[in-house]
């Protein structure tokens, strides 16, 4: 059945007939038995509405052509549909079609059935053909993604959740965030997850009781949002739809499997924030799938290159959203709501988050860049945190550059500087005394700026690059399994295999010193002012082989071998305990610098900022916060130091770290702490030892 919309027949009732250009998306409206359907597209010159039935997604149920003059308003086209003329129908679908020149930037092709940017689920029929989707001119009937229906319940665009007496977690100084991707976390057989459950959002929640062990307070989600399942994204940063959440992570029902999983966590005292990808969208190049964004209104969604025949590729993915249009504007703040209100989710880490500074032409505006500021608003009214990656690959705004100023940012220079010092670089003594205290070169606390260190992410690995073991057993990337040339070599001016690459033969001394340079690695990590951040894995030397970007390998390169848990326990053991000693230790992460509280000093005497210098001590005063002093001594060079401990408290010093010694020594539970005799220690090569005075 197919209808043209035609004239008003009521103008006390034109809405009703003509539908509302808002809110975006596919609406049920409950008391008058309907849904509103509303679509941006302002290049377009027609529209259809699809409708099909779970039995066939070949042919329309139901078709709905819009006529322009009542069913678009301004750049939006709508319509209404009453329930009794769509009895069967349970997906739905967009025909658009415009003008096909490539170089106007428009590449309408009313061949391709298109995906409502704004729907809620995504179903892939099984006769699914991403390959058909990049094809001009060939028909996708059947063969693309479609919308499914809101169900029709009222006030609502999904199916009610029980959220109980579900509270948002609050941390402050105790914050740990640990980065995680849902199918990785439990795919592997040695998980401990039933089979069924692994690799999902479900086989998530029964590794709350691991997760609280270790210490973490928040969980950070490579993306959740729908991707293309023919893409081969395994990690998920080519983003379909910023709705719904990844079929693929699901048993049956994605939305209330999620929500299951953000109640388990608030449950359990941890927040969730979601990693997303407003920047770019899984449609690629020119030479990618048509079925959503490109057909709908490519010149609005994408940014163009002068001659507008080429996308914009500041992503380094193909395409980058244009996010100051109205249209993916619109899309990215409807999607955070979503979220928010609907999901629960407590904080959203923005991937290459100076895409959203891009003026309309394409241009860098780090003054007032509207979404910023509009995304800014909507976090402070429902409490949520932001978090960006600043930087892409036309623009690095790391610090005061990037507009959003009380956003948190991932903070790239912690991890190059960490990484370049204990490794034995030359002249990062400097730029280690920064990154301790906060990194107030790039979160200035002037009279101005006002920053606070907890905006500086502190991070040495994430999902990108090398994990924290491979960081300490190789030189060279091993990629051969990703099947390209084009994989991240960044990694390989700051990872050092210790004198032998991989582990195949590795000799014991070399693998010692492995376990040292990654409990170094954690400990700075926990020691400097900031909010932390690990990459799941990383607390029992979980490899990938040397593969530095398996950002397409769904396999045991980049599952968690949960038997490397028992193997290596003590490495667990010195992670648990550091999150622990961070945690009862409020002197290290407070709201603002350390100020006066710190004394910075070197092996015997003030600190060596010489570029030969590999060697670090301070004094962190702990009565300001009521808590204990502490006193750090670092050693990066490849000798064992006598280090004068320049301090002298009320009370002793207790040894509670020593990297360069076995577990569990290594680090001692509180009351178990060595006493020291002495104002000297020895600090062994490439190690960091950590000493307490009790406060009374």
């Amino acid at each position: 059945m197919e209808h043209v919309g035609g004239a008003v027949r009521s103008v006390e009732d034109w809405e009703a007939q003509e539908g509302a250009p808002a809110p975006l998306g596919a609406t049920w409206n409950h008391a008058r038995r309907g849904y509103n359907f509303a679509l941006y597209s302002r290049h377009a010159s027609s529209v259809t509405l699809l409708f099909y039935s779970k039995d066939d997604v070949f042919n329309p149920c139901y078709k709905y052509r819009l006529d322009y003059l009542n069913h678009k308003t301004e750049r939006v086209w709508h319509c209404w549909i009453p329930e009794a003329l769509i009895p069967d129908a349970h997906y739905y679908a967009y025909r658009v079609d415009g003008p096909n020149d490539v170089l106007a930037g428009h590449r309408f092709d009313r061949s391709k059935i298109l995906l409502d940017p704004f729907a809620v689920e995504v179903f892939f029929p099984e006769s699914y053909d991403r390959a058909a989707t990049c094809t001009s001119g060939l028909r996708t009937d059947g063969r693309a993604p479609l919308g499914v229906l809101p169900q029709r319940i009222p006030h609502s665009l999904v199916p009610p959740f029980d959220w109980g007496e579900d509270v948002r977690p609050r941390h402050t100084s105790q914050t740990i965030v640990y980065e995680l991707h849902v199918r990785g976390f439990t795919a592997h057989p040695s998980s401990g997850v039933a089979p069924e459950r692994r690799g999902t959002f479900l086989g998530l929640i029964d590794k709350i009781p691991y997760l609280k062990e270790l210490g973490v307070t928040v969980v950070e989600l490579l993306p959740v949002h729908q991707f293309d399942p023919q893409e081969g994204n395994y990690w998920g940063y080519m983003t379909l739809n910023f709705f719904a959440p990844h079929s693929g992570y699901a048993l049956d029902d994605p939305l209330d499997e999620f929500r299951q999983l953000v109640r388990a966590m608030h449950a359990a005292g941890i927040e969730v924030w979601l990693d997303v990808v407003y920047n770019h969208t899984s449609e690629g190049d020119q030479n990618g799938p048509t079925y959503c964004f490109r057909g709908i209104d490519n010149r609005s969604y994408y940014l163009l290159k002068p001659d507008r025949r080429l996308y914009v590729n500041d992503t380094g993915t193909g395409n980058t959203l244009r996010c100051a249009n109205p249209g993916p504007r619109g899309l990215i703040l409807g999607s955070l709501m979503h979220w928010t209100h609907y999901m629960h989710v407590d904080g959203f880490r923005f991937d290459l988050a100076s895409i959203l500074t891009r003026n309309d032409d394409g241009s860098v505006n780090t003054l007032d860049p509207a979404v910023v500021a509009e995304i800014s608003r909507i976090a402070s009214y429902n409490d949520i945190k932001l978090i960006a990656e600043a930087w892409d690959i036309g623009s690095y705004q790391l610090g005061r550059t990037f507009p959003g100023q009380t956003w948190l940012q991932w903070n790239g220079k912690f991890r190059d500087d960490v990484r370049c010092f204990l490794k034995g670089d030359q002249g990062f003594v400097p730029a280690m005394m920064r990154r301790i205290y906060g990194s107030d070169d790039l979160f200035p606390d002037t009279l101005h700026d006002a920053c606070r260190p907890t905006q500086s992410v502190n991070f040495v690995t994430a999902h990108d690059g090398f994990c924290l073991y491979d960081l300490t057993a190789y030189n060279q990337k091993h990629n051969e399994a990703n099947g390209l040339n084009n994989t991240d070599g960044s990694d390989l001016n700051y990872s050092w295999n210790c004198g032998w690459e991989g582990d195949e033969g590795a000799p014991e001394e070399v693998l010692a010193l492995r376990r040292q340079q990654v409990k170094n690695f954690f400990t700075l990590l926990m020691l400097a002012n900031g909010t932390p951040m690990f990459c799941a894995g990383d607390e029992f030397l979980n490899t990938q082989y040397g593969n530095n970007n398996p950002y397409n390998q769904d396999n045991e390169i980049t599952w968690l071998n949960w038997e490397l848990r028992a193997k290596n326990h003590d490495i667990f053991r010195f992670f648990q305990q550091m999150i622990a000693f961070r945690k009862a230790h409020p002197t290290i992460m407070r709201s603002r610098f350390w100020r006066d509280d710190v004394r910075w000093y070197g092996v015997n005497g003030p600190p060596d900022q010489a570029p030969h210098s590999h060697t670090l001590a301070y004094f962190l005063r702990g009565a300001t916060v009521n808590d204990d002093d502490l006193y750090v001594m670092i050693n990066a060079y490849w000798e064992d130091l006598d280090f004068r401990i320049a301090e002298r408290p009320s009370h002793p010093w207790l040894r509670v770290v020593d990297t360069s010694l076995h577990s569990p020594q290594d680090i001692a539970l509180p009351g178990h702490e060595i006493e020291l005799r002495s104002q000297h220690y020895l600090v062994a090569a490439r190690s960091i030892v950590v000493l307490r005075s009790p406060h009374v």
